[in-house]
């Protein structure tokens, strides 16, 4: 018999590039962190790192970003070490991919390119691959900036007829543009689906709490830990992409609508705070914010800025935002974090580990005094034969104590006022 010998497909093996541009102020701890972080994203797409390197960029080249020097190196590293693709942690044009593609020999992709391929991996549920397709195709379509040169020196004809270069191009782009149409419209659909539902929750006074955070911080596990969901964890970034809604069920009777939602890293980029409005208009409307935060993190500061700034590109901000609530997670790491609790929620700190479970009660009962805050407390004597509306005031409310006497049952039940009106004629005055 032969041997059956089994083969692993090679993983490609790439480069990271990290400009740090001399308008920019880079402290060493900065860009220690950032370049691990762009190092990681690399990683997460299945690649084989094999060289990593920052340059420093005292002068933008609108042609390549980087000087020639600069580029002659990296593409030697490239050519010794076999590297198929070179990740560039910054914005590139157009013009400027192309032409490092041509400098390294290899594929060149920026920041924008490497986010959107993690993002196209990880998309399981229609709504998520929708909306990672739109991101890319809004990216594609500024990618085609004489993308056919090649085929201009074949143009024949007189006037101002153009080559096959430019009606490809032409082509190309009504395509794109047509793509981009049809996906924007399942998308509104999407949204209305999503409108509906909401205005259903509205409707059973069901309040919506949703997870918002840096990438990696802990939203999944602290959400799997308050649901009981099984919500995927890993410590990858971006490991959640598709929103996941549960609903728990407090200790004073209250029904909460949790949603775990995409993790925000730095520089978003703009296709995809504009692509996933479907997804964060969970956060858009949520009744309360939970920024969880990995407190243990040396960056933490700087997440915590991130992610209040694309929470205000969401327009999130002012009397526009929601009642926040700071999650100091991974506490059990950094034990000197402690928490604070304000009168009226809003900007209240909570210490705790979704691992561990430590803080966590303290967390839940956090949000019961939240939603109670705007609840009345109301006294009903009902019929004893009057099992339906006892029924509705569980349904509804939470009802805190009954009585029965031998004609009627006083109960004592909390609720939101606008439901007051329902059960007005039995309310003990």
């Amino acid at each position: 018999m032969s041997e059956m010998i089994e083969t692993k497909q090679a993983l490609d093996r790439v480069i990271a590039l990290h400009p740090r541009l001399a308008d920019k102020r880079w402290s060493e701890h900065t860009s220690a962190s950032r370049q691990e972080e762009f190092e990681r994203l690399v990683l997460s797409c299945g690649c084989e790192l094999v060289h990593s390197q920052v340059v420093k960029v005292r002068k933008v080249l609108p042609s390549t970003l980087i000087g020639p020097g600069q580029a002659d190196e990296v593409a030697h590293v490239a050519e010794m070490e076999e590297v198929a693709v070179v990740f560039v942690d910054h914005q590139l044009s157009p013009i400027q991919q192309r032409n490092l593609e041509k400098a390294f020999n290899t594929k060149v992709v920026d920041r924008t390119g490497l986010i959107l391929e993690i993002f196209a991996a990880r998309a399981k549920t229609r709504e998520g691959v929708m909306q990672v397709e739109l991101a890319s195709l809004n990216y594609q379509i500024s990618r085609l900036v004489k993308s056919w040169t090649h085929l201009e020196r074949q143009r024949g004809g007189v006037g101002f007829m153009g080559g096959p270069g430019e009606r490809q191009l032409e082509l190309d782009r009504r395509m794109i543009r047509d793509k981009i149409k049809v996906v924007e419209n399942d998308l509104a659909k999407v949204r209305q689906m999503r409108s509906t539902q909401r205005d259903g929750r509205k409707r059973r006074d069901i309040l919506t709490v949703a997870l918002v955070g840096y990438t990696n911080a802990g939203k999944s596990t602290l959400f799997n830990h308050i649901t009981k969901a099984d919500a995927y964890v890993a410590d990858q970034l971006f490991a959640t992409l598709d929103p996941t809604l549960r609903q728990t069920k407090l200790k004073n009777g209250v029904t909460l609508m949790m949603s775990d939602t995409v993790g925000f890293v730095q520089e978003l980029p703009h296709e995809l705070v504009d692509a996933f409005r479907a997804t964060l208009e969970e956060v858009i409307e949520a009744d309360l914010i939970l920024h969880v935060r990995d407190i243990a993190d040396p960056e933490s500061k700087n997440h915590k800025a991130v992610v209040l700034q694309t929470l205000e590109e969401l327009g999130l901000d002012g009397d526009y935002a929601p009642p926040m609530i700071e999650v100091l997670n991974k506490v059990d790491l950094a034990p000197h974090v402690k928490t604070t609790i304000r009168e009226d929620i809003n900007g209240s700190r909570i210490a705790l580990s979704a691992h561990t479970g430590q803080g966590v009660d303290d967390l839940l009962a956090l949000l019961g005094k939240w939603s109670e805050l705007n609840m009345v407390e109301l006294q009903l004597r009902l019929p004893l034969s009057d099992g339906k509306t006892l029924a509705w005031c569980h349904e509804h409310g939470s009802v805190l104590k009954q009585q029965a006497n031998a004609d009627d049952l006083n109960i004592w039940v909390r609720m939101s006022p606008k439901f007051q009106g329902y059960v007005q004629q039995w309310v003990v005055t």
